[in-house]
């Protein structure tokens, strides 16, 4: 490793990155399994992620001249949930306070003011941009792509944000760590849905991540059930996995639990309108859902977790004028009353 390398993952170290590794610029690994899995359709409702697919598969076509990727990791790991008894509810751990989005942006403007010193060119993303960071990521030896589609780290598990900064300068790629998911298939036997279909093959039209997220109208009838008490993302594939047992704490405050959030009881959350709703969840990647897709997910975890004691709260809820909020309200309502007759 150069002095030139030495500095960068300095810089990386001293910006509160928690690994720092380099790839060469190629076309992706996966590209053709890429393209694959788009025109299988496994996408789901994500079209952004058909437009320029090549782009996507090598950097060369995002950043002219692009000879490597900085290849970054920021460990979001929270603690334990903080609601783990029956009734609570669950949110993905990432989302558990504020957008990652924000936090490492700013981060990766310090960093390009830094290289701008070697000169060059460069483009920083934070899951921004089309590049599939994963394939970098293990090119460089920053983990590898488990069998959930989740990349690993030795050394963070799974919780760790990626992040990457596409530059001209020559730099020397590390080398990679290789696949060490071995035998395990423990991610593939907790996903409620089946969504990873195969090793390494998801199905994002199954995915409660994207149910609770990405889409936007009502949950299909045959996952409802399956989400139970998650009212935003699912961390069940991360949980599972064993190398999660080297995982500690983040350093970073904003990843940790937002009090003002779990405080709360699930049918307390329909009686938010806009206002409170983007107060409550400010500078948190749950204020891009919205309400009423917030709603809609609250609704089916009440309907698979409530008690007669939720009714009078989803009675109001089925009486809200948008249809999205009063479909699943009238379906919770009705799971409940069959649970409690």
């Amino acid at each position: 490793m150069s002095l030139l390398e030495a500095q960068i993952k300095s810089w990386a170290e001293e910006l509160g990155f928690d690994a720092c590794r380099i790839a060469r610029a190629r076309q992706a690994t996966h590209a053709a399994a890429f393209h694959e899995w788009l025109a299988d359709g496994n996408h789901a409702g994500m079209g952004w992620l058909e437009r320029t697919p090549e782009r996507r598969s090598d950097p060369r076509q995002v950043l002219p001249g692009c000879q490597s990727l900085i290849c970054l990791a920021l460990n979001y790991f929270p603690g334990r949930t903080p609601h783990p008894d029956p009734g609570g509810y669950r949110i993905a751990r990432y989302a558990w306070n504020e957008d990652y989005h924000d936090l490492i942006a700013r981060r990766l403007r310090e960093f390009e003011l830094k290289l701008q010193t070697f000169g060059g060119a460069r483009k920083p993303y934070v899951d921004t941009g089309p590049v599939l960071e994963r394939d970098f990521a293990s090119d460089a030896g920053l983990g590898w792509n488990g069998k959930s589609t989740m990349q690993i780290h030795c050394g963070l598990g799974t919780w760790f944000f990626l992040a990457e900064i596409l530059t001209t300068l020559d730099l020397t790629p590390d080398e990679p760590f290789g696949d060490h998911c071995g035998k395990c298939s423990r991610c593939i036997t907790a996903c409620p849905t089946r969504a990873i279909t195969a090793p390494r093959q998801l199905d994002a039209r199954r995915c409660i991540s994207y149910l609770t997220i990405e889409h936007q109208g009502p949950i299909p009838m045959e996952f409802r059930e399956a989400i139970g008490d998650r009212i935003y993302g699912c961390d069940a594939c991360l949980d599972a996995c064993p190398w999660n047992r080297f995982a500690v704490k983040s350093r970073e405050l904003a990843f940790h639990a937002r009090p003002a959030i779990f405080a709360k009881n699930l049918r307390a959350f329909l009686d938010l309108d806009d206002a409170v709703f983007r107060t409550l969840f400010a500078k948190s990647p749950i204020k891009r859902l919205q309400r009423p897709r917030f709603l809609r997910n609250v609704c089916v975890a009440l309907g698979n977790t409530g008690t007669p004691a939720d009714l009078s709260a989803l009675t109001r809820a089925t009486a809200d004028p948008d249809p999205l909020i009063s479909e699943h309200a009238q379906w919770a309502s009705r799971k409940i009353r069959d649970r409690h007759p």
